[in-house]
């Protein structure tokens, strides 16, 4: 689903972000992406996303590869994937059935089916009470799942998350990651940006973890705990 082969990326003022990454993540796997703040992380991201492109290297997303894509396929390739930020994005002044029915509404979807959509994928967050209601009524914790609900609304088979429970307590942090669970459960590949390694620890998936731009280590997490240990 995700690989990067020999992936270099380096900024206009000179920093190097990423440099001659290589990596795997299979189709229908879920994995995080760890690491000190600056080492790395959001640019790799960015990169799976085409929010940005590599100075070197090639990036392929679902047999895709990235070099390839034009400005105006963006998109198109985005249809596939979701994303979720730390800080929400929500459109303060629409309801919460609103914000998620967005991406439906872009992509010229009907009525009915939208709020067919809407609705389950509400529900599956477990805020299908909250539809009416706007997000600035919401707590943090709801506010991330509203964000959750609008990502995967169209079922996309890539779920990008950067620092998702960023700013959510431990038990609001440990419900946010066990939905992501359950979207890897139905075959949605999963990539999430933390630095949370306790919360990392108790899911027991795999990393990529990243050092000053290098891929320091690609695999399970207590390889990673003996190395440190």
């Amino acid at each position: 689903m995700i690989r990067f082969t020999e992936v270099s990326k380096r900024y206009s003022n000179g920093h190097e972000a990423l440099s001659r990454i290589s990596l795997h993540l299979p189709v229908g796997d879920m994995a995080f992406l760890t690491g000190h703040s600056g080492a790395g992380k959001s640019t790799l991201m960015k990169l799976v996303a085409l929010i940005e492109r590599p100075t070197n290297g090639q990036v392929v997303i679902n047999g895709q590869n990235l070099s390839k894509v034009k400005r105006g396929g963006i998109p198109h390739f985005r249809r596939n994937m979701g994303i979720i930020f730390q800080d929400h994005r929500l459109l303060f002044d629409r309801t919460v059935f609103d914000n998620v029915a967005l991406p439906l509404i872009i992509a010229g979807h009907g009525r009915k089916e939208i709020g067919r959509l809407v609705r389950a994928a509400l529900d599956k967050v477990g805020l299908l009470s909250k539809e009416k209601v706007y997000p600035i009524t919401l707590s943090g914790g709801e506010q991330q799942r509203v964000g959750i609900a609008r990502a995967v609304i169209h079922k996309p088979s890539l779920l990008l998350a950067d620092e998702p429970t960023g700013n959510l307590d431990p038990d609001l942090s440990r419900e946010i990651m066990h939905l992501f669970e359950e979207f890897n459960r139905v075959g949605v590949t999963v990539l999430i940006a933390s630095h949370d390694l306790d919360l990392i620890r108790e899911l027991e998936k795999p990393i990529i973890k990243l050092e000053q731009g290098y891929l320091a280590h690609h695999g399970a997490i207590d390889a990673v705990d003996r190395v440190n240990g």
